[in-house]
């Protein structure tokens, strides 16, 4: 009996994403793959974890490639690999939400918001195709988890366990470096005498991210998590909120004059012609994020608006739908225009009335989190795939709701 509930949570997380899986099953190594793929890729051959065999690179968050390589090595570079072990990370995730709601606030409201937050239509179509965010989802609930079974008990272990994953979180999204400061700050708030498990926090992630810090050192030249500095420089430019409010991406963003390439565009160009271009990534490193400095200093009125266009574009119930995507006009722009928007319309609102129905610490370490993702946005750019991966923060309260009233209909028709 007591299993029940988590054969539900699994078998609404699986079904779903395995018919998407089968239907989708010929484009999941074609139209949707990323850079992670083609380092994979490069380092299955020659081990070289870069695009150009014997050049190492630092050029993108290595989470998602260091879970494809063994994928690749085990099972060989095949859809249902891919599809199968990213919809069993996807259930790993609806198991935790779970747990988080059954925790802290009832058995009934994990369950309801596991199966309403594995149920995101854009989730559901998203976790099956290659995309770094799969795991984001998975170490974004395990965090919360660890940061509220702290927060309630000292324990040094558990307290390691919290920083290796934070520090997981950070080698599969830069935006979040200074999550660990958050959650650390939330364990002193709620319980001064927690200095210990905070120092064992810290050196925890720290300890964690130094081998690939200095792994980039030694191979790459410079001490860092990611060289990718073009990435913020194309979301603060003058040319960013026009591209952007034409439905572009950020990838669209006219480039420099006389740009030098990009470690991805070496690779693509070895591939076709079989020679290597020079690039230096850490000085491009240095130049891209001077740039944005002097866009900050020099634009501070073209940034505001770029942040409230980025808060939008995090926040908007539809799924950012950009032009020359493989897939526009098909029917995952319908499920875009109707399921997405009804789906997050309803999560919304019955997240806005139940957070107040949620424990206080979670609620706020909740609000903490999803405002930190805002300001991200601000700071960066703004899309869905930035928010959903906590949504589930979302869902907990709008399940809370859910049962308040349902709780409320009965009481009102009891004998």
């Amino acid at each position: 009996m007591t299993k029940r509930p988590w054969l539900i949570v699994a078998a609404v997380a699986a079904v779903p994403r395995l018919a998407v899986l089968l239907v989708e099953r010929h484009d999941i190594l074609t139209s949707f793959t990323e850079k992670s793929d083609d380092l994979a890729q490069v380092f299955l051959r020659t081990g070289t974890f870069g695009f150009v065999p014997g050049h190492p690179t630092a050029w993108t968050q290595p989470l998602y490639a260091w879970f494809l390589i063994p994928v690749y090595w085990i099972f060989g570079r095949s859809w249902w690999a891919v599809g199968a072990i990213q919809i069993a990370v996807a259930v790993g995730t609806a198991l935790l939400v779970y747990e988080v709601g059954r925790r802290f606030v009832s058995r009934r409201v994990g369950l309801v918001a596991a199966c309403v937050a594995t149920l995101n239509p854009y989730l559901v179509w998203h976790d099956v195709h290659e995309n770094r965010e799969i795991l984001d989802q998975f170490v974004a609930v395990a965090i919360v988890l660890l940061t509220m079974i702290l927060a309630g008990r000292r324990s040094l272990w558990l307290g390691a366990v919290l920083g290796i994953t934070l520090a997981l979180a950070i080698l599969g999204n830069t935006r979040l470096l200074f999550l660990p400061l958050i959650c650390c700050a939330f364990l002193v708030g709620r319980e001064p005498r927690t200095w210990a498990v905070v120092g064992v926090v810290l050196a925890g992630c720290a300890l964690a991210l130094v081998p690939w810090v200095v792994r980039n050192k030694v191979s790459v030249g410079c001490f860092t998590l990611t060289t990718d500095t073009r990435a913020l420089w194309k979301a603060n430019n003058l040319n960013t909120y026009e591209t952007l409010a034409e439905g572009k991406w950020i990838d669209d963003v006219p480039p420099l004059p006389d740009e030098p390439p990009t470690p991805e565009f070496a690779g693509a160009y070895y591939k076709v012609y079989g020679k290597v271009l020079p690039v230096n990534e850490c000085e491009r490193m240095r130049f891209y994020r001077h740039l944005v400095f002097e866009f900050w200093r020099d634009h501070p009125g073209e940034k505001a608006k770029l942040a409230g266009q980025a808060s939008w574009m995090l926040w908007d119930p539809q799924a950012i739908r950009t032009k020359g995507r493989a897939e526009s006009d098909g029917a995952v722009d319908v499920l875009r225009e109707w399921a997405q928007p009804a789906y997050s319309i309803a999560l919304f609102v019955l997240g806005v009335l139940g957070v107040w129905l949620l424990p206080g610490r979670l609620a706020l370490l909740g609000a903490v989190l999803l405002a930190y993702q805002t300001l991200l946005a601000m700071g960066f750019a703004g899309a869905t795939r930035y928010r959903v991966p906590w949504d589930f923060l979302i869902a907990l309260a709008a399940a809370a709701a859910v049962w308040w009233a349902l709780d409320r209909r009965r009481g009102r028709h009891a004998p």
